[in-house]
């Protein structure tokens, strides 16, 4: 997935810090970088930060879903999580529970919106 984004240091900053990616591929070729991110353990899926170049693309930063989240990240302690966020300067909202999953939202340093996910297990 691509992410466009003005500043790829502060992207990193808060995907590696808030969240807990990892950089995956990080080169700049012919004056262009090419930032790939994501969670440790799963390698094979990831986010692509990229530097928007246009003035078009800059339009889209923060609004590429059309205002619905960008990504769900499943997690096994959501308390945790929320913590970690909340210690970060994350706000977090529309915390939700019902019976097979609790939730969270957040939004990254361009207002995308990621939920954040912790399912129940079924034989609890």
């Amino acid at each position: 997935m691509v992410v466009l984004v003005d500043d790829p240091d502060a992207a990193l900053a808060f995907y590696r810090g808030a969240l807990g990616f990892r950089v995956l591929h990080d080169q700049t070729a012919d004056g262009y970088r090419y930032l790939h991110i994501g969670v440790p353990g799963q390698e094979a899926v990831g986010l692509w930060l990229m530097t928007a170049t246009s003035d078009r693309e800059r339009e889209l930063i923060g609004k590429q879903c059309g205002g619905q989240p960008l990504l769900v990240l499943y997690t096994a302690d959501l308390d945790a999580v929320r913590e970690h966020l909340r210690g970060h300067g994350v706000r977090v909202w529309n915390e939700r529970e019902d019976a097979d999953s609790r939730s969270l939202h957040l939004a990254d340093l361009y207002g995308n919106v990621i939920i954040v996910a912790q399912v129940r297990d079924p034989a609890v």
